[in-house]
């Protein structure tokens, strides 16, 4: 009884200080920028596994030094209810787990920009209940504690943009050969094309499937509110 008691003991001091610290790191990358996540060091751990020299191309900006298109385009190819939702989709998730109950298709991802963000910063990959757990969790919490903005912000420094590029200003130097703030319109539509599967799709050699996304997407940008970048 005294071991159990002494667990029980151990096991909320554990808990309590995993909450503080979880909210203590939100509060500071509310202001601090995120230079470091850990998806860009398991795919350092990746390419080494795999004989590979390690990619790793990633440069902080803040928002309003990118385009105005660019929120707008991955909101239209990535979450057309980013602006009024308050971290989730739930029709986007009914609608894909039904999709999968009904056609026996591979469930698909209902997950919105903060879910993504969430994952990205502060969560590793994979797909376990306990993951899915703590990115509801950390959802919640910047949705709570950050702007839209700041989220946007966060999400397009941070994001897998190409092997071993992470964010839109590595992305926009590495393939389009310019800073960020110079990108067109369409560049920003190519960029949002591929975040479904950046390693798989390219933005600098983009095929004909990607050219077809790109006009869709411009053409969901015409009824994407205006993103305030500040």
């Amino acid at each position: 009884m005294f071991f159990l008691k002494k667990a029980l003991k151990i096991l909320r001091l554990t808990l309590i200080i995993a909450f503080a610290w979880s909210i203590l790191v939100v509060v500071m990358y509310r202001f601090l920028p995120v230079y470091f996540t850990p998806l860009m060091f398991s795919r350092c751990i990746e390419q080494l596994g795999r004989g590979e020299e390690i990619k790793w191309y990633h440069e902080w900006i803040p928002l309003e030094d990118m385009p105005r298109s660019m929120p707008v385009a991955v909101i239209a190819s990535e979450d057309q209810k980013f602006l009024s939702h308050y971290g989730f989709d739930y029709q986007a998730i009914e609608q894909a787990a039904k999709d999968h109950i009904e056609g026996g298709k591979k469930l698909r991802g209902g997950s919105t920009i903060s879910q993504q963000t969430a994952k990205n910063v502060f969560l590793w990959q994979g797909r376990s209940w306990v993951r899915k757990g703590l990115e509801a969790y950390f959802t919640f919490l910047i949705e709570t504690l950050w702007s839209k903005q700041r989220i946007m912000e966060v999400y397009l420094n941070s994001i897998e943009m190409g092997d071993g590029i992470y964010g839109v200003q590595a992305c926009a130097q590495e393939h389009f050969g310019v800073d960020a703030r110079n990108l067109t319109r369409s560049d920003c539509a190519l960029i949002a094309a591929t975040l479904p599967n950046p390693l798989r799709y390219s933005s600098k050699y983009p095929g004909p499937y990607m050219r077809k996304r790109v006009r869709q997407i411009e053409r969901q940008m015409k009824h994407v509110p205006a993103f305030k970048m500040d």
